[in-house]
């Protein structure tokens, strides 16, 4: 079963948390995503909000909070998660999205309590089950990290 880039219109441009917890599996400490901003046929604009209280905080590093990047990663690939999932109708109870590959991956800036994360997922392609994606998370209209990544849908077992 392969799925398309559907070519719609934007549909509901911002989606809260619970809407959000709707689309994708991940829970508290590992729901990256605050909100969506914009969701378009092929972007979509989401936001995390890093507060001090983030429990990565605890260890990485104690007297110098920074962001681990791979969290960085992970927050652009559920909101690409999000994107797919939210704009081409696709039950998250069906599938499930995981990475295949990171390709470029940099990171360019630290990101630290108080910052809002911007995250943006631009889908490039799909191929039968694989979505291919260039992502940039921003503060303050700084990039933090920049990648590409491909990511295979993965139908879930019913039991």
């Amino acid at each position: 079963m392969g799925h398309e880039i559907n070519q719609r219109k934007k549909i509901n441009t911002m989606l809260k948390i619970e809407e959000i917890k709707a689309i994708i599996p991940h829970r508290y400490p590992f729901l990256l995503v605050d909100r969506v901003l914009e969701l378009e046929p092929t972007r979509i604009l989401a936001l995390k909000n890093v507060t001090a209280n983030e429990e990565f905080f605890n260890g990485h590093f104690p007297n110098q909070p920074i962001m681990p990047g791979v969290l960085q990663v992970e927050a652009l690939a559920q909101a690409g998660c999000i994107q797919y999932l939210k704009f081409n109708n696709i039950d998250p109870n069906d599938y499930t999205i995981v990475f295949s590959a990171i390709n470029n991956c940099k990171f360019r800036r630290p990101v630290v309590p108080g910052d809002q994360l911007l995250l943006e997922v631009t889908i490039t392609g799909v191929k039968r089950m694989f979505i291919t994606m260039h992502s940039v998370a921003t503060v303050d209209g700084q990039i933090t990290c920049e990648l590409d990544a491909t990511a295979a849908l993965i139908p879930n077992k019913k039991i």
